[in-house]
């Protein structure tokens, strides 16, 4: 069982199996825990979004966020029992860093938030829908390919982070003309896939009675990969935008 998503692989549950817990893992609760962490990003988005807009340098914020959620991905990763605390602080720190980026991206393209909310909700959705009903069937070959995607994109955004220090970039990723715009849907959609690895990863745990505190942990993979996937429509929708103004 893999899934695309880093903080969900392959081997999570496999220590669990043929293990009875009084207390396991649910599909309902885990959805339950992913709109209050979802809550949580709303909440601390809010802050950062209002703090930009009343003109404040929202710079140690977005800093606190990315590298502070990233900190608590990992260990949440390592340390999975810790993930009703670990995941709900990722939701505030992962809030932070969006609401200060979405900011930005509005004070350039006015509505450019509303519209990506919008987009990745409905994307989650739809997918979930087409899961539910068998139109995506979650095969070994689907799974690998999905994740040499994922690590692939990953492995790239580090590189392009390694050459900003020297000045230089991976030609076309920021790019808004027609070629950095295909890069920018190619990876919207592994994003997407990456929700339906995530549900068919959740729905194994439940049914194998995994601990109660994995929904935490299932809850969590699945903001990581919203929070990925709506910032890759931001950026997305940002290139489309530029392009025609």
């Amino acid at each position: 069982m893999r899934s695309g998503n880093p903080s969900l692989r392959e081997n999570t549950f496999d220590h669990y199996r043929g293990l009875a817990q009084h207390e396991q893992m649910t599909i309902q609760g885990t959805v339950n825990k992913t709109f209050l962490l979802l809550l949580l990003v709303f909440v601390s988005a809010t802050f950062t979004w209002y703090r930009y807009f009343s003109g404040e340098d929202v710079s140690i914020y977005l800093i606190i966020g990315a590298i502070g959620g990233f900190l608590i991905a990992l260990v949440t990763t390592f340390w999975k029992s810790a993930a009703p605390i670990t995941s709900s602080l990722y939701a505030l720190l992962e809030g932070l860093f969006i609401g200060g980026i979405s900011a930005i991206y509005e004070s350039e393209f006015q509505g450019i938030t509303v519209l990506a909310v919008t987009l990745t909700f409905s994307v989650l959705f739809g997918l979930l829908l087409a899961y539910k009903f068998g139109f995506i069937q979650v095969t070994q070959n689907f799974r690998l390919g999905v994740f040499a995607a994922t690590i692939g994109i990953l492995l790239a955004y580090l590189i392009n982070i390694i050459l900003y220090f020297f000045g230089l970039s991976i030609p076309f990723l920021h790019d808004s003309g027609p070629i950095g715009i295909l890069i920018s849907i190619f990876i919207v959609i592994i994003a997407a896939l990456n929700l339906v690895l995530d549900f068919d990863f959740i729905e194994q745990g439940a049914n194998m009675g995994v601990p109660k505190y994995m929904e935490w942990y299932g809850a969590f993979g699945l903001i990581v990969t919203l929070v990925w996937l709506y910032l890759e429509i931001l950026r997305l929708l940002a290139k489309v935008m530029s392009k025609r103004s």
